[in-house]
Parts: C-alpha cells; sequence; structure tokens
C-alpha cells in the first residue's frame, strides 16, 4: 500500500510504530534526515545500513548511515556493522538473498553473543567485530 505523508509526519509515524514501513521513497535531504532518525531506533547509526537506488536504472549505491567518521578512522572504535550489513542489502538488491539472509544471521548472532564494539555494550575491536562475523559465514 502507497501513501504519502509530509516528512514531519513521517519522523512522527517512525518513532511511534516504525514497523508500519517497508520502504521510504524520498529525496536526500529528507531520507537523510529519516535515516539518521531510525538508526537510533535499531541501536545507532554504528549499525544502521542505507541504500540510495536509482529508479530509472535500478543501479544502487549502498553505505552505512554513519558515514566515513575520519576524526575516529584508524583507531579501531568504528563499529562495522553498518557497512557489513550495507554489503547484505546490495547482495540483496542483485538478487542474491539467500546469502543476504546468511550475512544479516552472522551479524545478529555475533551480536547476541557480545561479540561487538563499545557502542553495543561489548569490547571488542573494528578488525574483531569483523572477524566475529566472517568466522560464523564460514562456519
Amino acid at each position: 500500500k502507497t501513501r504519502h505523508l509530509y516528512v514531519d509526519a513521517a519522523a512522527m509515524q517512525l518513532v511511534r510504530d516504525p514497523t508500519q514501513f517497508e520502504v521510504i521513497v524520498t529525496g536526500n535531504l529528507f531520507g537523510d534526515i529519516l535515516s539518521d532518525l531510525t538508526a537510533e531506533l535499531i541501536g545507532g547509526m554504528g549499525i544502521a545500513p542505507s541504500g540510495n537506488i536509482n529508479p530509472e536504472s535500478k543501479r544502487g549505491l549502498f553505505e552505512p548511515v554513519h558515514g566515513t567518521a575520519p576524526d575516529i578512522a584508524g583507531r579501531g572504535v568504528v563499529n562495522p556493522i553498518g557497512a557489513i550489513l550495507s554489503a547484505s542489502m546490495m547482495v540483496r538488491h542483485l538478487g542474491h538473498n539467500e546469502m543476504a539472509n546468511a550475512i544479516e544471521g552472522a551479524v545478529e548472532s555475533a551480536i547476541r553473543a557480545g561479540e561487538c564494539t563499545r557502542d553495543l555494550g561489548g569490547s571488542l575491536s573494528t578488525h574483531e567485530v569483523g572477524d566475529a562475523v566472517a568466522k560464523r559465514l564460514k562456519d
């Protein structure tokens, strides 16, 4: 079902009941604002993936919501889950649903096991979290 909402009403509805939305189509400005808002609903910007898909060509650009974070680059404290889940979105967009499900399952398993960065209550570095997810994909 398609609905048209003003951005302020959409933000309110996202906070009130985010499960009512499957896909949100919007321009870059409002999309950036809404994706930052909803990232906090799922655990923070460190784990939120993002996809920008051209409606005509269907080509996509997938990236973590948090951007590049140059102020903490190279220190091993960045949460890689947003980037990993962005890769999952890309794989799903390319039609490989089984692989996307495996990536998402590996991420969920690592988080449930406490193998995560400090922003999610863990103590692992960027590389250690990546290794924890990769190990689950290999198993």
